[in-house]
């Protein structure tokens, strides 16, 4: 039976790599590992993001979306959209789970990739009596 055992590697499709490079690691803050002229790489959170350019034309879109874990999404989605990030949506609680609300907001990338910041705030456990 196959199991895989973790992301080795996220590939984002973009069209100018030197201004993916600059969105992602200065205003989303991911450290660059390296860039070449026609792909870059960053890390979040011990995940390894790739930026290239499209090998062809088949290739030539975007469908994935990655979240984006943040501790403080109202903080960070008022950060981004000072710097000029667009957004699709700002935050919204999605899910209210049994310990914590899910919140989400929908952001672009300069190349319309659709990216999302993910929040799990954690519920006040009640005192029992």
């Amino acid at each position: 039976m196959v199991r895989l055992d973790g992301i080795g590697q996220i590939a984002i499709t973009v069209r100018n790599v030197p201004r993916a490079v600059a969105f992602y690691r200065d205003t989303l803050g991911m450290t660059l590992l390296f860039e070449l002229p026609s792909m870059g790489f960053v890390e979040c959170g011990g995940v390894r993001l790739m930026l290239s350019l499209a090998e062809s034309a088949q290739l030539d879109n975007s469908a994935s979306i990655i979240y984006y874990k943040v501790a403080d999404i109202t903080a960070t989605f008022e950060e981004l959209t000072r710097v000029g990030v667009e957004f699709v949506s700002p935050p919204r609680l999605v899910a209210p789970m049994p310990d914590h609300d899910l919140w989400m907001a929908f952001f672009r990338d300069p190349d319309q990739n659709v990216l999302a910041l993910m929040c799990e705030v954690r519920r006040p456990t009640e005192a029992t009596p």
